[in-house]
């Protein structure tokens, strides 16, 4: 099964990576029942959709009404390649292979080093220079040279998922704009000398090629220690062309060899070489097709390249550095909730021992009430972490609102009343049916609610108040949960949708108003915050009504053409 992945590099659902698969079709819009759903005003109900038509990936647009637009143009219907950019409103979508999908890494069995020791004569290399020399490129640069260039960096801020793509990429494009008929890229080891193979390839065309390239240690090890590219194309004039283990007893006749030099390193090599047959080498009568000007090219090339190699190298580090505080940080905040709510098991457990010690029932049945409220507080944190780790697509069923909310009101009232808070349940009357999942809604409701109430607790007159309603202008379901707290900064306000950001202290875990909000966006609704400091605090929540079923969907989508 092909795989791929969709990650959303821009907008409000920027971060969110979704998983294609060529045995489904994916619908993506704003709508509740859409498979990918973008919190995009700028997004149709259904805007298009992502199918696997046996060999690609292909996007057609659904009559949007902004329409559809891959790596800036627009189109109705794109084969998409790794790397792609997919416009869609104001989000920007990068569509990624999956590892599996990739060219696989060239076997190292496919390169075969010359020994050929005896060291690089002078009189062998036709042309050798360092990169500042070949740098800027002359004014006789050919057009081809300058569309290489100009293709090796658009590829190198292409985003694809592995480094051997690019490679591989790059060393086409060169063998193609240099007219060489085989070539490698070869990476130095970090720790010891041996090359690796990161990207081989043969040009097009040239049916006469070996299946394996025979590549010169001594030219690899001149480069490597003078950092020098070379051209070298006299095979009479080197004494080790005469012997059996030689370059030109490979079928090679010219070769160019180039630095890969990033800012503060040499990382490798790229390698490229043109072939003939033994004798046609050995008698001079090969024709010369490398130039100077082809060696001041693959040396641009290839320090673009090891730029480019350093760039991802730092980048990846970063991520990976920031990946380790992250798991750092949940590890302390959900350390710390957990190990609160393990003292108060360990309280009311106490409890209930000195009630059995002491044979009184009120004893029991106060400690057996702590545990309770704690085991509720684990079943919530456990719930929220899940809701939070995974992308779910809702499963949506014709529900009654009113009825949910009144649940959460049940569930909310005791606790309210615990804490000396003030609870009233406000339903909406004549609200119609909608369809949405229950269990998720009732998640996002209650997590609000919660918070809402410990906001005001401790505080004298401190009152909650939960509403349903329904926009019919918008088709849009409706449910507020407002306080008579302190408020919310306004610089506040963003940072509360972060995970693991509280401003509860150790009461919080800094995940329910981010679980909430992520229940509404997999809606296609969203989450609004009102009032300020000294205003108390009303939460929003909307999301379209949704009377269409995912499965009902697949008839209204133009079928695929054949």
């Amino acid at each position: 099964m092909i795989r791929a992945t969709l990650l959303v590099t821009k907008g409000s659902n920027i971060g969110c990576r979704f998983e294609l698969t060529s045995a489904q079709e994916i619908v993506v819009g704003r709508s509740v029942d859409s498979n990918l759903r973008l919190d995009d005003s700028e997004v149709s109900r259904h805007h298009a959709k992502v199918a696997f038509d046996g060999q690609h990936f292909v996007l057609r647009d659904l009559g949007s009404a902004n329409g559809c637009r891959v790596n800036g143009r627009r189109v109705r219907e794109r084969i998409l390649q790794d790397g792609d950019t997919l416009t869609l409103g104001t989000s920007q979508l990068t569509f990624q292979l999956s590892d599996s999908s990739h060219p696989a890494v060239p076997d190292a069995g496919q390169i075969r080093f010359l020994e050929d020791a005896g060291g690089l004569q002078a009189e062998a290399i036709q042309q050798a220079l360092k990169y500042d020399a070949a740098v800027p490129l002359p004014a006789e640069a050919t057009q081809a040279g300058l569309d290489l260039l100009y293709k090796v960096a658009e590829e190198l801020v292409t985003p694809v998922q592995t480094l051997e793509s690019h490679l591989q990429k790059i060393l086409e494009l060169t063998l193609a704009a240099i007219g060489a008929d085989r070539g490698c890229v070869l990476l130095r080891d970090p720790v010891g000398a041996d090359l690796t193979v990161m990207a081989f390839a043969r040009r097009d065309g040239d049916s006469g090629l070996q299946a394996q390239m025979t590549v010169s240690r001594s030219i690899t090890d001149y480069v490597l220690r003078h950092d020098t590219a070379v051209l070298t194309s006299d095979a009479q004039v080197d004494e080790r062309f005469t012997g059996g283990q030689s370059i030109v007893s490979a079928g090679i006749s010219e070769a160019i060899c180039a630095p890969m030099r990033g800012r503060s390193d040499l990382l490798g090599v790229f390698y490229l070489d043109t072939t003939t047959s033994v004798e046609q080498a050995l008698s001079g009568a090969a024709p010369g097709r490398l130039t100077e000007e082809h060696l001041r090219i693959v040396i641009t090339a290839a320090r673009q390249t090891a730029l480019a190699i350093e760039s991802r190298q730092f980048q990846d580090a970063l991520v990976k550095a920031e990946r380790f505080a992250a798991m750092g940080q949940t590890i302390a905040v959900l350390s710390h909730h957990i190990k609160n709510i393990l003292q108060g098991v360990r309280g009311g457990s106490h409890l209930i021992r000195m009630g059995l010690d002491q044979s009184q029932e009120q004893l029991i049945r106060q400690g057996w009430g702590i545990v309770e409220r704690n085991q509720t507080r684990i079943y919530d944190l456990v719930m929220d972490m899940l809701s939070f780790s995974r992308d779910r697509v809702p499963v949506l069923r014709m529900t009654d609102l009113n009825r949910l909310a009144a649940e959460v009101a049940e569930l909310s009232a005791a606790r309210a009343a615990e804490v000396g808070v003030a609870f009233e349940f406000r339903p909406a009357e004549e609200l119609p049916l909608a369809s949405f999942d229950a269990e998720g809604i009732h998640r996002a409701i209650l997590n609000i609610v919660g918070n809402a109430i410990e906001a005001v607790e401790g505080i004298e007159h401190g009152a909650v108040v939960l509403q349903t309603g329904y926009d019919r202008a918008a088709d849009m379901m409706l449910v507020a949960v407002s306080d008579n707290g302190p408020g919310i900064p306004d610089d506040q306000r963003q940072a509360i949708f972060n995970v693991f950001e509280s401003s509860k202290g150790s009461r919080g875990t800094g995940i329910g108003l981010p679980v909430s909000r992520k229940i509404l966006r997999e809606h296609g609704g969203r989450v609004r915050v009102e009032g300020g400091p000294g205003q108390g605090t009303r939460f929003v929540l909307s999301w379209p009504r949704g009377m269409t079923t995912v499965q009902d969907i697949g008839s209204l989508l133009p079928r695929s053409e054949t």
